[in-house]
């Protein structure tokens, strides 16, 4: 159940004009097939259309327009898996910004060369996520540039928002439930946040979507307070990391605001993307394709009681081909069909 509307968000409205210039207004397309099965209208929101392959573009472009002219001549530094790092680098590059991106070494190729070729330093630091941050972090404080949280940061969680009002804006009625991923919660904070914000207690469920193996805030969710887990191997890796002990805004606000979870499976998340590439022609990357693989294998399911289509947020395309090539070479996605009832 959410609680009240906290009462220090951030103003999803007025960051959505001064991001706009910096963005795409990204399309909403029908599943139709899958619309059929779950009874009700199923629209992908395509975010991996997105400037720089992911949604990830909006929370940077919020946080970089804000800083004053001393701070942009200072510059800035992330800490990213990949998207976050890429989307600072294009947002950086666009307000004449220096940025340095601390990235794991087992960032995707594809999104390290995004980094790169929007004209960051990328600084490769070790195998967690973790270690980057807190390398980011120091890096920041001993050179005087501004940290650019990923996701623990009002105005990040500002940005990504904006993709809520996008849905409300293009529909002729509010949606029953908007699913996206869950990771370190900004994206999940910003889309529940401007719901609630713009339509009150008439707000859509937002249902955050968690892969098994990168569960670090739902698992803080069940403990009350930001906790560690050893990071995993997965698809999605793009969710991968802590969301720090520290954590101010993000964890809050998704306990606060976030009223349904669904957790999905590697081999769900595999489907999902191979599902999205047969159908659609769409590659979407394992972070992105885990809302939907919530939908497709039946991990989440409608209320009955409660009209409106259902939005699934396709977060992020930035995958190399090589891994595209082996999920599209293993056992293929579910078919429509066989969806359970």
């Amino acid at each position: 159940m959410t609680r009240n509307l906290p009462t220090d968000l951030p103003d999803f409205q007025a960051t959505r004009a001064a991001i706009r210039h910096l963005t795409r207004v990204t399309p909403l397309l029908e599943a139709t097939e899958l619309s059929g099965r779950l009874g009700r209208s199923v629209l992908l929101k395509l975010e991996c259309l997105q400037a720089t392959g992911s949604f990830k573009v909006r929370g940077a472009a919020a946080c970089l327009t804000s800083l004053d002219a001393g701070a942009r001549a200072r510059g800035v530094v992330a800490c990213s898996s990949g998207n976050h790092g890429r989307a600072v680098a294009f947002v950086a590059q666009r307000l004449a910004i220096p940025a340095t991106v601390c990235v794991p070494d087992w960032v995707d190729p594809v999104k390290l060369d995004g980094i790169r070729g929007h004209g960051a330093e990328a600084i490769l630091v070790g195998p967690t996520y973790d270690e980057c941050e807190t390398h980011a972090q120091e890096l920041a404080r001993t050179t005087g540039r501004t940290f650019v949280s990923a996701f623990d940061d009002p105005r990040v969680i500002a940005g990504q928002g904006t993709l809520a009002l996008e849905i409300l804006d293009a529909l002729d009625e509010p949606p029953a439930a908007v699913l996206a991923p869950l990771s370190g919660g900004g994206l999940m904070a910003g889309i529940a946040g401007a719901l609630r914000q713009r339509l009150g207690a008439a707000a859509p469920t937002a249902v955050a979507v968690t892969a098994e193996r990168a569960a670090v805030l739902r698992a803080s969710l069940a403990a009350g307070h930001p906790v560690e887990l050893p990071e995993e191997p997965t698809v999605a890796n793009a969710l991968a990391g802590g969301i720090g002990l520290d954590n101010r805004y993000s964890f809050r606000w998704v306990r606060d605001l976030v009223s349904e979870h669904a957790t999905v499976a590697e081999d769900d998340i595999r489907g999902a993307m191979a599902w999205a590439f047969r159908d659609f022609r769409l590659v979407v990357e394992g972070g992105g394709a885990t809302a939907l693989a919530a939908v497709l294998s039946g991990a989440w399911r409608p209320a009955e009681d409660r009209d409106g289509p259902v939005v699934v947020v396709l977060s992020g395309g930035n995958v190399s081909l090589d891994v595209l090539d082996d999920v599209l070479s293993g056992p293929g996605p579910a078919r429509t069909s066989d969806l359970p009832h």
